[in-house]
């Protein structure tokens, strides 16, 4: 592992003698781009529908058990 980081240790320095003079910074080497759909908000199930699965429902909500300290 030693023989390995000095490999790493030996390319970071001779990316320090690069001439980088008018070059921007950059995080990423391409692009990024958004690939998820727009969030819209749109119609949902109805409350009293989705809590007719739940095992154990209180007030409206789904009940679930405390943490266990």
């Amino acid at each position: 592992m030693a023989r390995e980081l000095s490999t790493i240790l030996e390319h970071v320095e001779r990316m320090g003698e690069l001439d980088l003079d008018g070059v921007e910074p950059t995080s990423h080497v391409v692009a990024l781009e958004n690939v998820f759909r727009p969030d819209e908000p749109r119609p949902s199930w109805p409350r009293e529908r989705v809590l007719e699965e739940a095992p154990d429902p209180a007030d409206g909500a789904f009940r679930v058990p405390s943490p266990q300290a």
